[in-house]
């Protein structure tokens, strides 16, 4: 027997046209994906835009003049998006004894923000990032004085929980992001305490190291502690999301393309 004619039923069976049924379904299957990927898309240009309104907001809060730092008639109000970065300004007295040490990463090299409470003279207490220092063993005391002093900066929103895979540890006096609710418990601090914390000094007043990339600048010459080390950046990738999302939905118009091309093929 010849066997170039022996029929194979499998591949006859494969080359018979879909039901409609079947047909149906994957018409439905592709427009539920269509839809759903160019949805993602828009989202995404919707969120670019909202981002892009953030930075802008962001931007001229720290350029603009200080304003009080808010109290507490105002602290049901204070959030992220209406007053993160915000350039404020506080008077009082600096309270000893109760200064936390947060781990930082800067241009200088690893080490530690210190917070220092700061009794307004309005009468609440606002934790202040005084700067970055290189040691915990910092004498975060030396330089205070019992005199009211004047703090500018720009008001963060508290930070709990700790850092990227590390638990703060308050027993430990450890510190892996700026909880001013558990750092404020830790050290006693009297109430009322700000949501928010201060980071003093501005970005914009600050003069970037210069070579930084070429390795951590000579720190034994400088005045601990740094303030006005700030990092405002906000990652803005929306755009490639969205050209993802509409490529993806332009893959499945071109494959539905090829499937009915190959459906009125088979239907003759």
């Amino acid at each position: 027997m010849d066997d170039n004619s022996t029929i194979d039923p499998g591949a006859a069976r494969e080359r018979r046209p879909r039901s409609r049924f079947k047909r149906a379904l994957l018409a439905l299957a592709g427009l539920i994906l269509f839809a759903g990927f160019i949805g993602l898309g828009i989202w995404q240009l919707e969120r670019r835009v909202w981002k892009l309104n953030l930075i802008a907001a962001v931007n001229a809060r720290v350029a603009a003049a200080p304003v009080p730092a808010p109290g507490p008639k105002d602290w049901g109000a204070v959030s992220f998006d209406s007053d993160e970065y915000r350039h404020v300004a506080a008077t009082g007295r600096f309270v000893k004894g109760a200064s936390a040490f947060a781990q930082a990463t800067t241009d200088y090299g690893g080490g530690f923000w210190l917070m220092t409470p700061l009794k307004d003279e309005r009468g609440f207490t606002v934790l202040v990032n005084r700067g970055f220092v290189p040691s915990r063993d910092f004498a975060a005391d030396a330089a205070l004085t019992d005199q009211p002093i004047a703090v500018n900066g720009l008001l963060r929103m508290s930070q709990p929980g700790g850092g990227f895979l590390r638990a703060n540890d308050p027993a430990d006096g450890r510190w892996y992001s700026r909880d001013v609710a558990a750092i404020a418990k830790t050290e006693r601090v009297d109430g009322p305490v700000a949501p928010y914390f201060i980071d003093a000094g501005s970005p914009r007043d600050h003069q970037p190291l210069p070579n930084v990339e070429m390795g951590v600048p000579d720190t034994t010459k400088l005045h601990y502690p740094i303030p006005g080390l700030t990092r405002i950046y906000f990652r803005n990738e929306h755009l490639v999301y969205a050209f993802t999302w509409f490529g993806m939905a332009l893959l499945v118009l071109i494959g539905a393309v090829v499937v009915v091309r190959q459906e009125r093929r088979e239907d003759v």
